[in-house]
């Protein structure tokens, strides 16, 4: 079975507070689903075969801040992973969160055979079916700012420019990511985010961000993200990247 059909794609809306620059603290998980079709059993090769890529993922991943691996040779006791953190965290708040997102993943879903878990620093996937390459259209969530805009038709088009403008700059990134920012009016700016996991090729990586705008943007509203297996769009009224 396809990861495609392991994951039920989850819409959530939370209030985000206008002069917030975050609204969850780092060590918080922003969501996580839990695979549904197969579970694995306790001293198994799967459990093996996981923990081995676990660990494997926790040690390369932050001096890039990303990884993939599998682990296994037998059909069905394959473990295969994926870690990306956000572009502009640093090296420790990537280990960090890899960390925390492992273990915390392990204790939501014990025995599951696959399942994803995001941060707001980073995210990690593992199934028992190969999908490094592939477009995951169906793990998503949506986060939304619950405050309109004024002017929202003006907004959502400033926005989408400037979302559309980062998705093409990071699909030819060598690290699949880009900020930046547009101004609205006088003294108002859109702030922006996009960015890929590296396995994807460079078409791969404009579809998925070019998708995700167009499910987003027409919302209206201050802020908001789209969170998926494969790339990740934000965008603030306030400056939310890291320097």
């Amino acid at each position: 079975m396809s990861s495609s059909n392991l994951f039920t794609t989850i819409l959530i809306s939370l209030t985000l507070a206008l002069i917030t620059q975050t609204s969850f603290a780092l060590n918080d998980p922003l969501s996580h689903i839990c695979s549904n079709s197969e579970n694995f059993t306790a001293y198994s090769p799967y459990e093996s075969n996981l923990k081995t890529l676990i660990n494997s993922l926790i040690y390369k991943t932050p001096s890039t801040g990303f990884g993939i691996g599998s682990v296994g040779l037998v059909q069905n006791q394959q473990a295969y992973g994926l870690v990306l953190c956000r572009g502009d965290v640093s090296t420790s708040e990537c280990k960090t969160c890899v960390s925390d997102a492992t273990k915390e993943i392990q204790s939501r879903c014990p025995y599951n055979k696959g399942a994803i878990i995001w941060y707001d620093n980073c995210m990690f996937k593992y199934l028992d079916n190969d999908f490094i390459g592939k477009i995951d259209n169906t793990n998503k969530f949506t986060l939304l700012n619950v405050q309109s805009v004024n002017d929202p038709i003006k907004f959502n088009n400033i926005t989408k420019d400037l979302l559309s403008l980062l998705a093409n700059e990071a699909s030819m990134d060598k690290k699949f990511y880009a900020s930046g920012d547009l101004k609205i009016g006088e003294s108002e700016r859109v702030y922006g985010l996009t960015q890929c996991t590296r396995d994807l090729s460079s078409v791969d990586c404009k579809k998925c961000l070019d998708d995700a705008i167009s499910e987003l943007i027409p919302y209206g509203k201050k802020g908001g993200r789209i969170l998926s297996g494969s790339c990740n769009i934000q965008y603030e009224v306030y400056k939310f990247v890291k320097e």
